[in-house]
């Protein structure tokens, strides 16, 4: 029996009939060619050529004697009819459709608002009747060139959509664009800071992906880097004492209003009482000034008070460490670092000499004291006694000894820093008669 595909009569001779093409699938694609067409048919075997309109296929594989697929060609959009070429001939034409290709759409997400434009990129543009996301038309659009199309983006529900373009040669693929909500911030942290800025926050919720600003009030965050759709971590931009709304903007909106960061007033020192004393430390002074609350140091110079009680937003008592010389003394707080204010450490007086170092039991022999560090002397004791002094210069002073009894008492002199080891002054009493 004889097949009509496989050979046909001619006279005595037996020759090959020409290949024929019955199904193509699919049967349009992108004019950019390269996707994968299948060819079913008859007399395939030993095909040399395959052609999409006039072009070659870019490759072909010959699967069976009724089975061809084929890499498709860049193409002009439109139909081309496809053929096969064997050495028996040339098949029959079937019609392929080059159709519009979207290859991407930016953005690629959107407010559910729509209202947005969007700039469609691809092939095969021209002449386009409708631009669609998902089942919905763009409000509106413009066929800038064969390869772009602008798009104003109509409402829609949140979620992913295809967009497709349509011209008369057929409807492209589909390419994703989200419609997205807006973000939400839940947290942040910390809520308060310095109004000089600077310090880093951290803002938690929601659809941070591709924010494009992050505001305190109305002024930029000094910079910002979103680590996760979740979370946005942001350098805090200078602002006025008081509270301000923290929002982040994406393409699908701004965030609500409803989250506030507190810029703080720095604390300002205005007194220490009292502002100088001992070397060793240990005494306590009070500080008073404002914006106190919270404070989280006390430093006498650049060393930490050795401990410190807020007693209110206007006053604090610390215990002052050793140290030296004169010092600033600071203040700081989640507002800032105060301003500074002198503390000066007076060291230990130091007495070398009483001169004369005795005297009658009655009062009001003159004492000529010598040593160092005695700017300062408040009291002059002989023994527990007061007495009366001039303080000559930083190495002398005269004192008027008190009344007592005979005997050796103690002199020893007292400054803000501290006591004087003593020196020996002794009452003799006057001569019996």
């Amino acid at each position: 029996m004889n097949h009509p595909e496989f050979q046909q009569t001619v006279g005595r001779e037996a020759v090959l009939a020409a290949p024929v093409v019955s199904v193509l699938s699919p049967a349009q694609g992108p004019a950019a060619g390269g996707n994968t067409a299948t060819l079913t048919g008859s007399g395939f075997t030993g095909a040399s050529a395959v052609k999409f309109g006039t072009t070659s296929a870019t490759s072909f594989t010959v699967v069976s004697a009724t089975q061809i697929t084929a890499v498709v060609p860049t193409g002009t959009p439109g139909p081309v009819a496809v053929t096969v070429t064997t050495p028996s001939g040339t098949s029959n034409g079937i019609t392929y459709t080059y159709v519009p290709f979207v290859s991407a759409v930016s953005p690629a997400q959107g407010p559910a608002s729509g209202g947005n434009t969007a700039t469609l990129s691809g092939s095969g543009f021209t002449g386009a009747t409708a631009v669609k996301f998902g089942t919905t038309s763009a409000t509106s659009f413009t066929v800038v060139s064969a390869t772009q199309i602008t798009a104003v983006v109509p409402a829609g529900t949140l979620g992913p959509v295809a967009v497709t373009v349509t011209t008369p040669n057929g409807t492209s693929n589909g390419i994703t664009y989200t419609y997205a909500g807006a973000p939400v911030v839940t947290v942040l942290s910390p809520a308060q800071g310095p109004a000089s800025g600077g310090n880093t926050a951290t803002l938690t919720g929601s659809g941070f992906t591709g924010a494009s600003a992050v505001k305190f009030g109305t002024t930029s965050a000094t910079s910002f880097t979103v680590v996760s759709a979740t979370q946005i971590t942001a350098v805090v931009p200078a602002g006025t004492p008081g509270p301000v709304a923290v929002t982040v903007t994406t393409l699908s909106g701004t965030s609500a209003p409803n989250i506030f960061y507190f810029y703080l007033s720095a604390p300002v020192v205005i007194g220490v009482d009292p502002a100088q004393g001992p070397i060793s430390g240990g005494n306590t002074v009070t500080l008073s000034g404002t914006g106190f609350t919270g404070t989280t140091a006390v430093k006498f110079g650049t060393t930490s008070a050795t401990s410190f009680t807020v007693v209110s937003a206007t006053q604090i008592t610390a215990v002052v460490p050793a140290g030296t010389g004169t010092v600033q003394v600071t203040v700081t707080t989640p507002g800032g670092t105060g301003n500074d204010f002198p503390y000066t450490y007076i060291p230990v007086p130091v007495l070398s000499a009483l001169s004369p170092g005795q005297g009658p039991t009655s009062a009001g022999n003159i004492v000529t004291l010598t040593g160092a560090n005695l700017t300062l002397v408040g009291a002059v004791r002989f023994g527990v006694t007061l007495a009366a002094f001039t303080v000559v210069s930083d190495t002398a002073l005269v004192a008027v000894a008190p009344m007592g009894p005979a005997g050796s008492v103690n002199v020893t002199v007292e400054t803000p820093g501290g006591t004087s080891t003593g020196q020996t002054y002794t009452r003799v009493p006057p001569p019996s008669v």
